[in-house]
């Protein structure tokens, strides 16, 4: 599918942004129809059915958080990439537990924006069940033969570190916050410090320079990113 078969609805109630982000993907070659309220989204959507929704969470009237849960009750499973403050991490948090795929924060650059979008709608987009291996870098990962490979070196992972790194490989590109992956593989009661010294070994393990990692990056305040290269 090429961008100019992409509908994406921009939901934002600031007229600069609805501008900016108009004219900043109508050069990627996406159509873009815009919204400033609930309302008229909820209009939209069943009017043009979007295939990709960027949504400000600080919306008049119904706010985003509840125009997001509303859609995902009705089984609406468009890809919706949040828009937000940078300071307002509880807020992307509960946005990401309520179905959002991913989340930019202002300011943010276009192409930090259109490299979300694309990983949304490959998401969407692409055939149903895992690929038996992945690739990114120098790192491989077998998910049927569950074998770990950094430049064509087999590395040994506990059980627990093996779940983390699938879980991550399975929505590779995609922000997983502490409490969705902690709730895949422990359970809701897990203390997050669990998980960062799991991640933290992991890292070890994968990473030419741990403190630097390329492949698992930290989203403060959120949870973890698989970087796809």
């Amino acid at each position: 599918m090429t961008n100019s078969n992409v509908r994406i609805l921009v939901v934002d109630d600031e007229p600069p942004i609805r501008k900016l982000l108009r004219v900043g993907l109508g050069s990627q070659g996406y159509a873009v129809s815009e919204a400033p309220n609930a309302k008229l989204a909820i209009e939209l959507m069943e009017q043009e059915k979007p295939d990709l929704v960027l949504l400000d969470l600080g919306l008049p009237g119904m706010g985003g958080h509840d125009l997001l849960r509303k859609w995902r009750e009705e089984g609406v499973d468009v890809p919706v990439v949040i828009l937000s403050s940078r300071t307002d991490e509880a807020g992307i948090v509960s946005a990401l537990e309520l179905g959002a795929d991913d989340y930019v924060t202002k300011p943010f650059g276009m192409n930090e924006l259109v490299a979300r979008i694309r990983v949304a709608l490959r998401h969407k987009f692409q055939q149903q069940g895992e690929k038996p291996i992945f690739q990114s870098g120098d790192l491989s990962v077998d998910l049927v033969k569950r074998v770990v490979k950094v430049e064509d070196r087999e590395v040994k992972l506990s059980p627990k570190e093996y779940d983390i790194l699938r879980i991550l490989v399975q929505h590779a590109g995609k922000v997983l916050t502490h409490h969705f992956i902690l709730k895949q593989i422990w359970d809701d009661s897990t203390d997050v410090q669990y998980l960062r010294v799991y991640v933290r070994q992991l890292r070890q393990k994968i990473e030419k320079t741990p403190d630097q990692p390329r492949y698992i990056t930290t989203e403060t305040g959120v949870g973890y990113r698989l970087r796809v290269e």
